[in-house]
């Protein structure tokens, strides 16, 4: 297993797999920590997260570091990741107990409520493009319910994994009770079949999350998925383009464009079509390519050389199919995983630019007649993640956001982010379950009826 920096294409490190009888220590391990630590007090769970939370802004620049070498995202996009992780860290400290706090429910009984209790250990697969947010977002809710948690990472970001795992340690949560799988992805079934793993939740692509959904249902556990998306974002004849540009170009490029919820799709009414394409490239053109340890540069490479090339391979099967690139779509000659920014435009149905999600810095503009044909458009897709509507018609905006759009989430005037103090997660492809909130919390536990009578 390689850790390979993607801007220069030089090894970082090396990891020895975990062989099976390594993985079967590691999930007893993590059962025997389980049932000590379902018993623990939520006044002890909050204090340990709130240590985690320390260790993450002390160690910022540290672990920002770390996941810049491993999978290129811009320096100040990996603090601000850090960052993000200690607040759900505080988030979940402050508000897990009441969360989960019993409810009675009035009934013919004495006393009759409903409590929530942990399940035991889950297994988290998670990709490399947040490699620590993707893994706190799972784990911190899930040890505040009282669970354990196992974590398959993406092989590229093990070294993430590991410092993850240190910092739960750190943090004085009990031994295994939080744990690195350093196993492949074909390894992944057999972890699911353990009667240990009580659930799993996935974060990648779609035939991930579909093989990852088959085999657990095969042994009756429960999933969550937070698939691919394929963002739209609607941009309506009474938008104002001063504001709404920079803020889709920053979604666009947000980790290099390698972001479920990254802007994708730019839908726009046929009357501010002209307007929005020449603001657009020339907002795009501003944003520079470089070193992403500089913060000089506002794009660094993408993670991996064969995620490069099959981006630029969408772009290549649109433009082919009729699609205009007005920017980029070129490789550069230069040793890394470099993709400019690009923009593509007269994007139609049938082109990869249209129907597949376009994971990094590429644009796709689509027509569309009036407000109605947009929707429609921002609607025909397998993917149903997040989407954004740009109107100085703020009703009509909330109506289109909450009614019409089929997304798990909805911005008006914004970019679409996740935040620990809402849901999150998706409908069709974009997978099922949510995570963060207090429905986030609730996933993976019992919800328990108690009913006592006379």
């Amino acid at each position: 297993m390689k850790s390979i920096n993607p801007a220069t294409g030089e090894v970082i490190a090396e990891y020895q797999p975990h062989t099976n009888a390594e993985v079967d220590q590691i999930l007893n391990n993590s059962e025997e920590a389980f049932r000590e630590w379902q018993s623990v007090p939520f006044s002890e769970r909050s204090d340990l997260l709130k240590r985690a939370g320390e260790i993450l802004r002390n160690r910022k620049a540290e672990f920002a570091k770390l996941m810049t070498l491993e999978m290129g995202k811009p320096i100040a996009g990996a603090e601000a990741e850090v960052e993000k992780c200690a607040w759900v860290c505080d988030y979940y400290a402050e508000n897990g107990e009441s969360f989960l706090a019993d409810q009675i429910i009035e009934t013919d009984a004495k006393k009759s409520f409903v409590t929530f209790r942990p399940l035991g250990t889950v297994l988290a697969v998670m990709p490399w493009n947040f490699p620590f947010w993707q893994v706190f977002r799972f784990a911190v809710p899930g040890m505040m319910a009282g669970n354990a948690g196992v974590l398959k990472h993406a092989s590229n970001v093990t070294g993430s994994a590991l410092a993850i795992e240190e910092i739960f340690k750190d943090a004085g949560f009990p031994e295994n009770l939080f744990s690195t799988l350093k196993i492949s992805s074909s390894d992944v079934a057999r972890v699911i079949e353990s009667p240990i793993v009580k659930a799993v939740t996935l974060t990648g692509s779609v035939p991930a999350g579909k093989a990852v959904a088959k085999k657990a249902g095969a042994e009756l556990k429960k999933t969550v998925l937070e698939l691919g998306g394929s963002d739209p974002y609607l941009i309506l004849e009474d938008a104002d383009l001063e504001k709404a540009i920079p803020t889709c170009v920053n979604s666009r490029l947000i980790n290099n464009g390698q972001s479920c919820i990254a802007a994708k799709r730019f839908i726009v009414v046929e009357s501010k079509l002209k307007a929005f394409e020449e603001r657009f490239v020339s907002e795009m053109k501003k944003r520079t390519m470089g070193d992403p340890m500089s913060r000089d540069y506002d794009l660094g490479p993408q993670a991996r050389n064969d995620l490069r090339d099959e981006l630029h391979d969408q772009v290549k099967r649109s433009v082919d199919k009729g699609a205009k690139c007005l920017l980029g779509g070129k490789i550069p000659d230069q040793k890394g995983a470099w993709y400019p920014p690009t923009v593509l435009t007269d994007v139609n149905p049938g082109m990869a630019a249209y129907e597949e999600e376009l994971f990094g810095p590429v644009a796709a503009i689509i027509k569309a007649r009036d407000e109605e044909d947009a929707v429609r458009i921002a609607n025909d897709s397998i993917f149903g993640l997040g989407a954004s509507v740009f109107t100085e018609d703020l009703e009509k905006g909330e109506e289109i956001a909450s009614k019409k759009l089929n997304a798990g989430n909805c911005f008006v005037n914004s970019l679409v982010k996740s935040d620990s103090r809402l849901p999150f997660g998706g409908i069709k492809e974009s997978g099922y379950g949510r995570e963060l909130s207090h429905f986030g919390i609730r996933e993976f536990v019992n919800i328990k009826t108690v009913y006592v009578a006379e």
